[in-house]
């Protein structure tokens, strides 16, 4: 099949997944069906695959097709979680998004060359794909707690708040995901201290002091947490600062370099 054809099925399952959850929040369904995280694993696959012919089976990390490899690692994981703890909310979050992001890679953005690689870059990589995407979930479901918390607090009990898990294992998932992404993201980090020969002449300081303070922050929620008890709506702020300081350190100076300097990142 062509590689536009994978990525339009691709689209067309994740907005179909998003649908059914979606209705299946509306109707107050007590037990949630398993159509449409059958319908999301399987958009997962067909994108995987598009991606795979669209770059020819190499890690292409170009702006565009970065964010469309992030955004099916964040759905891939959205499906994995909700194996253990059915949220069915982050889907509604995640998989639209995630075909915006396909689409817009596929059919929108200029074709590009993936850049050889070491294996040793690859395994950075990979460590750095994974991070982001348990924390981008933990992001997701920081908002979703703060909307918990919030209708319980004004005795709103709408659909999303009964489609959610109680507010306290809400919490738990958080910071199981977090502490998760905070040791990928320590492996991020080790990784690049061991592989990446040449921060300044490769572009990459801006994105390592960004990360860092991204680690920083993340370490002090969990310190925090383990201490003092920290959650609610200073562990919300926490875990959505550091996972602004990430999307800073991943897109924003690529963004700079590769959209508006037209350099490598």
């Amino acid at each position: 099949m062509p590689v536009t054809a994978l990525a339009l099925l691709a689209v067309v399952l994740y907005f179909a997944a998003t649908g059914l959850l979606a209705r299946s929040l509306r109707e107050d369904s007590t037990a949630r069906s398993k159509v449409p995280m059958t319908v999301a694993t399987l958009a997962v696959l067909v994108h995987a695959a598009a991606l795979l012919g669209a770059h020819r089976g190499a890690l292409d990390l170009h702006f565009f097709a970065a964010l469309s490899l992030v955004a099916c690692v964040v759905s891939a994981l959205t499906v994995l979680v909700n194996l253990s703890r059915p949220v069915a909310a982050l889907g509604v979050i995640v998989f639209p998004l995630t075909a915006i992001l396909l689409g817009v890679d596929a059919f929108l953005a200029p074709p590009t060359m993936p850049q050889p690689m070491d294996w040793q870059i690859k395994l950075h990589v990979t460590f750095a794909l994974l991070a982001f995407g348990v924390l981008s979930i933990a992001a997701a479901l920081a908002l979703l707690l703060a909307m918990q918390e919030r209708a319980l607090r004004h005795r709103q009990f709408g659909a999303l708040l009964r489609a959610l898990p109680p507010l306290t294992l809400t919490e738990t998932l958080l910071f199981r995901l977090i502490g998760a992404g905070f040791v990928l993201l320590s492996l991020t980090l080790l990784s690049g201290i061991l592989f990446v020969d040449d921060l300044f002449g490769q572009h990459l300081i801006h994105k390592t002091a960004l990360s860092i303070a991204a680690w920083l922050v993340f370490g002090l929620l969990l310190f925090g947490r383990r201490q003092y008890g920290w959650r609610g709506r200073r562990a919300v702020n926490l875990t959505l600062a550091g996972m602004a300081f990430l999307l800073l350190a991943f897109f924003g100076s690529k963004f700079v370099l590769e959209l508006i300097l037209h350099r490598t990142a």
